[in-house]
């Protein structure tokens, strides 16, 4: 039977979690709603070519981890908004209930295994 209250607590942490990883990243920016990466803080002025050289990889990398962690916030933002409708936990693909088992390991999963490419 689906554990709705444990899989809306998992939900919560995971949401949290990934919050704290892209404030470390980026800013919410409040006109358009999207994640926008920040460049790491530094302490003292640039000195020559290859700080600004690192500087950028780092932004860089900044940038890529906020593209790859919107989509899975989205995900587990939309999970907590339908964690008490009746769809939830069905597979959007053949409607069938999803396995214990992968709504364990991902409560934000919108299809069953089989479905999994879909």
């Amino acid at each position: 039977m689906l554990d709705r209250k444990k899989i809306k607590e998992k939900l919560e942490k995971e949401r949290d979690v990934l919050l704290e990883q892209m404030k470390d990243m980026g800013k919410l920016n409040k006109e358009t709603g999207e994640w926008d990466a920040t460049p790491e803080e530094i302490e003292f002025p640039q000195s020559d070519e290859n700080d600004k050289a690192d500087r950028f990889e780092n932004f860089e990398a900044r940038s890529s981890m906020v593209k790859t962690l919107v989509p899975r916030l989205d995900n587990i933002l939309r999970a907590l908004k339908g964690v008490n409708r009746e769809s939830f936990g069905k597979c959007k693909v053949c409607g069938k209930d999803i396995e214990m088992a992968r709504l364990e390991a991902n409560p934000a999963a919108q299809t069953c295994k089989k479905h999994l490419e879909s």
